[in-house]
């Protein structure tokens, strides 16, 4: 209680005013030894340490926040401790200096680069150029959405390829491209930075942003990949030397309205019976043939292209105007100029080929083919016989009546006025007329070869597939080694199955080749999505929540060529069905329907839509299990139809087939009698005779509605054979049977529609 408080223990803390050694003024035994001239004179030898006392007041080291005292470093000093003979004092002071902590005018004294930077007062950094141009555009950009987006003056172009994103455009603009969804949601859009956006969304944006967007077109899109393969698609006859062009054989399409005999006079020039195959007789598909005919003492070679002339093949019609020389208009004498007719002359026309009418039928009661040439010159169709230029000439397909006379002025017509030269010593290019899926061939497409040579092994690309060319064949299935320009083969040994219409061109190698399908395909997926893509405002959401959903019918369409598929989704997707009911084709292929196609129906409840081909065994036993709805049609009016009324609500009722029984062939007997009897074991169901059947071959349907002539099991004819026994069919006329083939028995029931 009565002890006497110590005095506080001096810390280590020499900047603190109450700990540390005692202040020299108040240092105990009396001012410090040397008096207030130390400075002056220096530190005597033998005289005490400098210490932390001997500091000045206020620290050499400011706090944060504090500046540095200026002066002396000690009060009633006029040098401080540690000064130096001849200096003015302060800590650290130079000889000759004013003392204090700055040394210098406008300098720091030794304190520079001890705590990470130079002494001296520091200096504004000056701005680059570029930092200087952004800011003066952030200054001029306008603020939509609280963004800055790079504005245009209005005339600056933009080019964009179909299907391309915010991030391509935000690229082309140098631009964020989050900054783009933001402007284009306060434009009433949704869409994400790498969504595909259609023509519209771009224009909109484009016209907020000042920038006038131009869509790149397919050729000029087509021509820069290209031009990044090395490979030029310019060639043509100008560009090539006289001597390495050669003759080629003129390309004729046939076209015209729809049973006006078309495919009935290549018959006759051909000589063949291609018209038999077609399901109703009408043609769905577009073939290739090549014919000869002497002119002139010279055997000449002609290449045919046949047209479908049904209203829902444009598109078919429009590419076969576009690879041909010469067309031939195909009109009924009985029937006159009908909407195909008009629309197949357009197509020519607006090609700048060259038309020559075949007014066909003329044998037929009520032709009259002075009609024709009346009615074609309202077209600017004029015959020669009037004063004109077009030469008619009057045929029957069906008696060979003037089939010469017509080739005679195909000829005279086109060494009148085209000049058909080729060079065949160069890579061959061309066009897919065709293409479908075979399933011991693989993928196949029918091309037309426009310049150069094909040959076998070539490494080829045609749209969004590529290989190498396995074998070529001709129109009658023979192979060959080489195809020279303007001669139609089929071509085996390609990936997949490209589109009709595409073009193919020979690739250096195989790696080029693959690298051209790939960003081929790669433009067409983005397409497709920006095609597909519905817009939908922010004012129409709340509409379409508040309305609930919208009936949507899914369709899956699956076709034995892709031409014909083409066509069907064309004509499919031209149906006005109004607001309340929404058509959508979420896949479409070629080839049998497969397992995938199923799965996919099953998931989004579609559809499946059979052109000519059909589910066959586990797959339709899946389709039938899972209750997904398959319809099998032949004849494309018929599909187009029944979907219209499907859609309309208008359906009336039906008949549907039924299945009755399949039988796969194992075994022909050839009879004098009987024709072909395939021997047969029933897979499923019961095989009746007298029903109706339809012969599949590896999926693709290649025979309809057959009669069962005849069943026999053993030596006794029987009215029906059932599941797992073995019978003999007879098929009636029809003998184009091979093993393996599936006979499919059904027949037509009345059902009421709901």
């Amino acid at each position: 209680m009565g002890r006497t408080r110590e005095p506080a223990r001096p810390g280590n803390n020499p900047f603190a005013p109450s700990q540390g050694m005692p202040r020299p003024q108040s240092r105990p035994g009396g001012p410090r030894p040397g008096g207030a001239g130390a400075g002056a004179a220096g530190p005597r030898p033998g005289g005490p340490r400098p210490s932390p006392g001997m500091m000045p007041d206020r620290s050499a080291v400011g706090r944060p926040g504090e500046r540095p005292a200026r002066g002396a470093g000690r009060p009633g000093a006029p040098g401080g401790a540690g000064a130096r003979p001849g200096g003015g004092g302060g800590f650290a002071g130079r000889p000759g200096g004013p003392g204090g902590f700055r040394s210098g005018p406008g300098g720091r004294g030794g304190t520079q680069g001890a705590f990470g930077r130079g002494g001296g007062r520091p200096g504004r950094a000056r701005k680059s150029k570029r930092a200087k141009r952004m800011e003066f555009e952030e200054m001029q950009a306008p603020s939509i959405g609280g963004v800055s987006v790079p504005r245009g003056d209005g005339t600056t172009i933009i080019q964009i390829r179909q299907g391309a994103s915010l991030s391509d455009f935000a690229d082309k603009i140098n631009a964020n491209p989050g900054s783009l969804v933001t402007v284009l949601f306060h434009l009433g859009e949704m869409a994400t930075a790498t969504q595909s956006l259609d023509e519209d969304t771009f224009k909109l944006l484009g016209s907020e942003l000042g920038y006038d967007i131009r869509m790149v077109s397919p050729e000029e899109e087509e021509r820069e990949l290209f031009d990044s393969f090395n490979i030029d698609l310019e060639i043509g006859v100008d560009s090539e030397d006289e001597e390495d062009l050669e003759a080629r054989p003129p390309v004729v399409t046939v076209m015209g309205h729809v049973d006006h005999g078309k495919t009935r006079l290549l018959d006759a020039i051909r000589n063949a019976e291609v018209a038999a195959g077609e399901a109703g007789g009408i043609t769905q598909h577009i073939g290739a043939y090549q014919i000869h005919k002497e002119h002139e003492g010279v055997d000449r070679p002609i290449t045919f292209i046949d047209t479908p002339g049904h209203e829902a093949f444009t598109a078919m019609r429009a590419r076969g105007a576009k690879v041909t020389d010469i067309a031939i208009l195909v009109v009924a004498a009985d029937d006159g100029v009908m909407p195909q007719t008009i629309e197949a002359l357009n197509h020519a026309q607006a090609a700048d080929v060259p038309i020559v009418v075949a007014v066909n039928k003329i044998d037929v009661e009520g032709a009259n083919p002075s009609k024709i040439r009346q009615q074609l010159t309202e077209y600017n169709l004029v015959a020669e016989e009037y004063g004109g230029e077009t030469m008619f000439v009057d045929v029957s397909a069906k008696q060979g009546q003037n089939i010469d006379q017509l080739l005679e002025a195909v000829l005279l017509t086109a060494d009148a006025a085209l000049d058909l030269r080729a060079n065949p010593d160069r890579d061959a290019r061309g066009i897919a007329i065709e293409a479908n899926l075979d399933k011991g061939r693989g993928a196949t497409a029918t091309v037309l070869i426009q310049s150069g040579t094909l040959h076998v092994g070539d490494a080829i690309v045609a749209g969004s597939s590529h290989g190498r060319v396995r074998a070529m064949l001709d129109e009658h299935g023979n192979a060959l080694t080489e195809a020279t320009p303007s001669r139609p083969v089929q071509v085996l040994g390609l990936s997949s199955v490209p589109r009709a219409g595409d073009t193919f061109v020979v690739a250096p190698d195989d790696r080029t080749a693959r690298q051209i399908a790939e960003k081929r395909e790669a433009a067409d997926r983005q397409a497709s999505l920006a095609k597909a893509r519905k817009r939908i405002s922010l004012e129409d959401l709340n509409e379409a929540l508040a309305a609930g959903k919208v009936d949507t019918l899914n369709l899956i369409l699956k076709g034995d060529v892709s031409g014909s598929v083409e066509a069907l989704e064309d004509a499919l997707l031209q149906i006005d069905v109004g607001e309340e009911v929404d058509l959508r084709i979420i896949d479409r292929g070629v080839g049998a329907i497969t397992l995938n196609n199923i799965n996919l129906a099953m998931a989004s409840n579609a559809i499946i839509i059979g052109f000519n081909v059909r589910a066959e065994g586990q797959n339709a036993e899946v389709a039938e299990r899972e209750g997904v709805e398959i319809r099998y049609y032949s004849v494309i009016y018929q599909a187009i139809d029944e979907i219209e009324q499907a859609l309309k609500g208008m359906l009336k009722p039906e008949f549907e087939e039924v299945e009755l029984g399949t039988a796969q062939i194992r075994e022909i007997f050839r009879s004098s009698k009987f024709g072909n009897i395939a021997g047969s074991i029933v897979r499923s169901g019961e095989i009746k005779r007298g029903t109706r059947a339809r012969i599949t071959r590896n999926g693709v349907v290649v025979a309809e509605n057959i009669e069962i002539a005849g069943l026999r099991r053993f030596k006794d004819d029987v009215t029906e054979v059932r599941d797992g026994f073995e019978c003999g069919i007879n098929l009636g006329s029809f003998n184009d049977l091979q093993l393996d083939d599936l006979i499919s028995t059904y027949e037509m029931r009345e059902k009421p529609r709901a």
